[in-house]
């Protein structure tokens, strides 16, 4: 598929009683010269949040922890937003935390601490991590897995932090100049590089989409097999990375690739959606209403002014150091792409972290049987209603066209 180049959606979040608060305390964040911001905004100058900000008069945790589920990067970039001023790494635990602001610097007054996933947690999944460390408040989910352990480890998702999942199944358009979409390649007998064990591919090679004797679960992460191959292989990857770094970055490959979502190709499941255990939510109802609406607008303003979050990231990724790579070149493009595509972007009801029943209700019909036949059955009668609850958004936050 050719990557789609329109402009980038303008960004405007819609105006509501909690975020027509804040906007009269924007104009106290501190600002360069040429009207960017320079860094997260100062607290209001009248001390107090508004009472629609207070996460601390709503009972939250004095510390809400996120759990993501992988290193830093700008695909998390509305999350980190709402660190305040000065945040405290720990490079130790690759976690970071300070003052949880809403928009324009406001102190809510409780604090955020975010923890790296991926290698920080031996690769494990956010929701084991959630069950094991009743310290953690939210964490990143994926759909699949959701229903994968809905009737061990059952989850809530209260936000879809992406809007659709950027993994993608790539190839070289020099090798491969006829391919638009995934279903070309499974027309052929080219090897497919993918993780082990991850579900799309199941339903990739169960609808027919791609052939089983062609996948190959050996993928590392790495582009050592597919510069191998002289890109004869396809690879699965991310669009907000891969077709940049390996183009720019990747010294033995340095050329261009071509992809097709995953979305696109028929398992739109919702990734880096921000949920807390089923057990856990009743108790953090009064916390979330407040919490969810200013996580929407940290989205739509990280969107809106990604630099200093982007920049927040990069040191994160340099504290940390424990491999993973991430330069200002991805981190832009990342950005770029995650508006292009929308990857970040509206529900079909215009609210941003909005899940859709039908969508989701497909996918458990796509993986019901999936997860029956690997001896790994799903909570009987599962429904959207067990997986999402959109009660917490505020409907008139969202990206403008």
């Amino acid at each position: 598929m050719t990557r789609s180049r329109r402009q980038p959606a303008r960004l405007v979040a819609l105006t509501a009683t909690a975020t027509a608060l804040v906007l009269a305390a924007a104009a106290c964040g501190s600002s360069g010269s040429d009207g960017e911001s320079t860094g997260a905004a100062a607290p209001s100058a009248g001390g107090a949040a508004p009472a629609a900000l207070d996460l601390k008069a709503a009972g939250c945790p004095s510390t809400i922890v996120l759990q993501t589920d992988w290193n830093p990067e700008s695909e998390h970039g509305g999350q980190y937003q709402l660190l305040g001023p000065n945040p405290k790494i720990d490079a130790g635990t690759k976690s970071v935390s300070g003052e949880l602001v809403a928009h324009g610097g406001v102190d809510t007054g409780v604090k955020l601490e975010i923890r790296a996933g991926g290698p920080a947690i031996g690769f494990q999944t956010v929701t084991s991590q959630l069950y094991k460390d009743s310290g953690i408040t939210l964490g990143y989910l994926g759909t699949d897995e959701q229903i994968a352990l809905s009737k061990t480890q059952p989850t809530v998702a209260v936000l879809a932090g992406l809007e659709k999942s950027p993994q993608v199944i790539q190839w070289s358009p020099d090798k491969h100049p006829g391919w638009k979409t995934i279903a070309d390649i499974g027309r052929t007998d080219t090897k497919v590089l993918y993780f082990q064990g991850a579900s799309y591919m199941d339903y990739f090679t169960g609808s027919g989409i791609l052939n089983k004797s062609q996948v190959d679960g050996s993928y590392d992460g790495t582009p050592t097999n597919f510069v191998a191959s002289g890109g004869d292989d396809a690879v699965q990857g991310f669009a907000t990375s891969e077709p940049y770094t390996w183009s720019h970055e990747v010294r033995s490959w340095n050329k261009p690739l071509k992809y097709q979502l995953i979305a696109d190709a028929g398992f739109d499941f919702y990734q880096q959606a921000i949920g807390v255990r089923k057990d856990k939510l009743d108790a953090l109802k009064p916390c979330l209403s407040r919490l969810v609406p200013i996580m929407q607008q940290g989205v739509v303003d990280f969107l809106a002014n990604p630099a200093a979050t982007n920049k927040l990231v990069l040191d994160l990724v340099d504290k940390y150091n424990n491999g993973w790579v991430y330069s200002p070149g991805v981190a832009d493009y990342a950005v770029q792409t995650m508006k292009s595509l929308g990857i970040v972007g509206n529900g079909a009801n215009g609210t941003l972290g909005d899940f859709t029943d039908a969508r989701l209700q497909k996918l458990i019909e796509i993986l019901d049987p999936i997860y029956q036949a690997q001896g790994k059955p799903i909570l009987s009668g599962l429904k959207p209603a067990d997986l999402v609850d959109n009660s917490f958004l505020d409907t008139r936050i969202g990206l403008g066209t």
